[in-house]
């Protein structure tokens, strides 16, 4: 994860002007393949008393023997009238009956939502590079498109937010694929992709019958009448029912008492409720009662007292899907502790004990037996949903502090899960969308007194996921947000200039970087000084900027001037530190002292063994730059072996279509050329070719260059 004051950027040395490329003499392991009927994502699981009703069927008479009559259907309606049930009872239908071999279910809240989903199911699929999830969705879509054996298909792109998020992300027509949408608007652009199929409250017979189910199911029954008159009470709203059937059937409550409680508490929070009509998604004050009573009921089953205070924290974040350790973790017990502790301020009673994990997870089972979340253990990274409805009916029931205070519990509690290398995809792309959510809710209470650490995090494991474009667009956004109400030197706002322009110079832009930083670093030193580490930071990457702009000397003098100032302030062994070492003998070796750079390079190997290990990703990138340098200092058979040594290592730490290690095979093919076996170059890079047409597509610029090896060296091969 970033380091305290910002992305340090850390030199690579390649083959060919571009250290993405590698080789092969080596055979890949054999990689997966898919069977069908295969499915890409969690299906929200069937509400306890889930209700047929007319939507139901139109959305199958839609399709017709296997193919489809409508290849798209937008399911629109307000929220809590159960778009996402009747689109998960749909998929569940096509696919318990045999007609789909694909079944991908997007929860489609944001942009980047869907496009980790795309790419999910690319990898899956294609076996495309997870780390670049975006020319994985557009791979992925490329190969729903009608072609001979296909397969039958249905992509589900549930709580689309904004219609403009789907742009160029839409699933193709075709005739064996369908597409389901659900979302509250109701724009004409939806239309113009499919069928808009309305979906409105429960008929009145519908909500009642839904009651009266999941009564018949407890073994109880109630006065048809009482039953009719909750459903009128609580407008018919299938969110609301739900909430109160679970109700009835935790307490034993008869439906006629339970009406008379709705009315006491709807009367109690009309004081602190907005005005009829502005509730959030038009619900009605009975219906904020019933979220009011069904929390209450949960917050008195054991572990007593921890029920509302964890839906508090659970309302900031997802509502798709928070992961189990997010809830779990220790801030989150912390937070939960600390309400024990206020509850029991006034007890004669000892100090009661910290709060355990089991206890927080049995908080989470007392909410999900009210229905005010559902809690799947076995799914991970989506463990806990909640409907947007409740979490916005929690949230407004806060004070505006208290909300805030929850804000940086609830970042605090995000950090504290996210993984120091993101190698599994699935959790980094659940911890995104929860910080975003949280991001949206918080306003700017993640602005105060500073820039909460969780916004570098999102920003940085964009940028690290590929998502270079949309870390630079984060940073933008989180240096404006800072500058107006931090002020433009405040070290928030600092830092996060910073990082916007280090992410413009990985974008490519090394002059605006270079810019950028020239500009910030004279701000650096009037407020932080001249050791501060952020400034220090600053000068490392201005350095590196004003290289890659073409003053290959004028970067080693100013790494060698940094280093003097790294050496004194954090000392030899420090991260940084060897950073700065690297990004030295990087440049010496570019300003053309290839011996120095093989000299500095093997002296730093030695330490990032010593300090970081034989696995850290540095130690395997000091690797990777001397065998290049060794080979530019005249020993190709020195660069070929070390290249085929550090190969076996890649494929053991990240895999065979890593993007580092697609880097070793082409390092390696070219040194092996350079050694004189230009036949075994040749033979390398046409196996790398079928890697990176798979990995990355036939116009990414890694296969173009891989295409040029190949013609290269089959002339050298004709010429021995």
């Amino acid at each position: 994860m970033p380091p305290a004051g910002g992305v340090l950027v850390h030199a690579v040395q390649g083959s060919l002007a571009a250290h993405h490329i590698g080789q092969v003499t080596y055979q890949a392991a054999p990689r997966h393949t898919v069977s069908w009927p295969h499915q890409v994502g969690v299906i929200p699981r069937r509400a306890g008393s889930f209700q047929d009703r007319a939507e139901v069927h139109r959305l199958r008479a839609a399709v017709n023997g296997g193919g489809t009559a409508v290849v798209c259907q937008v399911l629109a309606g307000m929220g809590g009238v159960g778009k996402t049930q009747l689109a998960a009872d749909h998929a569940r239908h096509a696919w318990g009956n045999g007609e789909l071999d694909l079944l991908v279910w997007v929860t489609a809240a944001t942009r980047q939502a869907v496009i980790d989903a795309y790419a999910r199911a690319a990898a899956d699929i294609l076996h495309t590079d997870p780390a670049d999830p975006e020319r994985a969705a557009q791979a992925f879509l490329a190969w729903l498109e009608p072609a001979p054996g296909r397969p039958r298909w249905l992509i589900v792109l549930d709580d689309v937010a904004d219609p403009a998020d789907l742009r160029d992300l839409w699933p193709p027509a075709h005739p064996r694929g369908r597409t389901l949408v659900t979302t509250r608007r109701r724009d004409a652009a939806l239309a113009t992709h499919g069928r808009l199929v309305p979906v409105g409250l429960f008929t009145p017979a519908e909500a009642t019958a839904h009651l009266r189910h999941a009564l018949t199911a407890q073994g109880r029954s109630e006065p048809e009448a009482d039953l009719a008159a909750l459903a009128e009470d609580l407008g018919h709203l299938p969110l609301a029912l739900s909430q109160a059937a679970a109700y009835l059937v935790d307490t034993g409550l008869s439906a006629a008492a339970y009406r008379t409680r709705l009315a006491d508490r709807a009367r109690q929070l009309a004081d602190l409720l907005p005005e009829p009509g502005e509730l959030p998604d038009d619900q009605s004050a009975p219906a904020a009662a019933a979220w009011s009573l069904s929390v209450d009921r949960a917050n008195e089953l054991r572990p007593a007292g921890l029920a509302r205070p964890m839906l508090q924290l659970a309302a900031m974040l997802d509502p798709n899907g928070i992961p189990e350790q997010v809830l779990t973790g220790e801030s989150t017990l912390g937070h939960l502790t600390d309400h024990r502790l206020f509850e029991h301020r006034y007890s004669p009673t000892p100090k009661p004990p910290a709060v355990t994990e089991e206890e927080a997870a049995g908080a989470l089972r007392a909410l999900h037996r009210l229905s005010l979340i559902d809690h799947s253990p076995a799914e991970a990274h989506q463990a806990v949903r909640i409907h947007q409805i409740v979490q916005r009916a929690i949230r407004e029931s806060l004070g505006p502090d208290y909300r805030d205070a929850l804000a940086h519990i609830a970042a605090d509690a995000l950090i504290a899960a996210w993984p120091d290398t993101e190698r599994d995809v699935g959790l980094t792309s659940a911890l995104r969308a929860n910080a975003t959510a949280l991001i949206a809710c918080a306003d700017r209470s993640l602005y105060q007194p500073a820039v909460h650490p969780v916004l570098y995090y999102l920003g940085e494991s964009l940028g690290n996921s590929g998502q270079v474009s949309a870390a630079i667009h984060h940073f933008q956004l989180v240096t404006n947000t800072a500058t107006q109400g931090l002020g433009p030197d405040h070290p928030s706002t600092l830092r996060s200039r910073s990082d916007l322009a280090a992410w413009r110079g990985e974008a490519g832009d090394t002059v605006g970087a270079a810019e950028a930083a020239t500009l910030l670093l004279v701000d650096q030193l009037k407020v932080l000084g001249p050791d501060h580490p952020n400034t220090l930071i600053v000068r490392s990457n201005l350095a590196l900027w004003r290289g890659k702009a073409g003053d290959a000397a004028g970067a080693v003098t100013a790494f060698a001037d940094l280093l003097e100032d790294y050496l004194h302030v954090l000392g030899p062994d420090h991260p940084h530190t060897l950073i700065v070492r690297s990004n030295l003998a990087e440049w010496r070796g570019e300003a053309g002292d290839t011996a120095g750079a093989v000299t500095a390079f093997a002296a730093l190997l030695e330490d990032y063994l010593h300090v970081l290990g034989p696995d850290h990703p540095h130690t395997l990138t000091a690797r990777n730059n001397l065998a290049s340098w060794r080979g530019e200092a005249g020993d190709p058979d020195g660069a070929a072996s070390a290249f085929a040594a550090l190969l076996e290592d890649r494929l053991r730490v990240l895999g065979p279509d890593h993007p580092d290690t697609l880097t070793n095979r082409n390092n390696l093919a070219h040194w092996t050329g350079e050694a004189g076996d230009a036949a075994g170059a040749v033979t390398a890079f046409a196996a790398l070719l079928e890697d990176h047409l798979r990995v990355l597509g036939p116009d990414h610029p890694h296969t173009l260059v891989t295409q040029s090896s190949i013609s290269r060296w089959l002339r050298h091969a004709g010429e021995q």
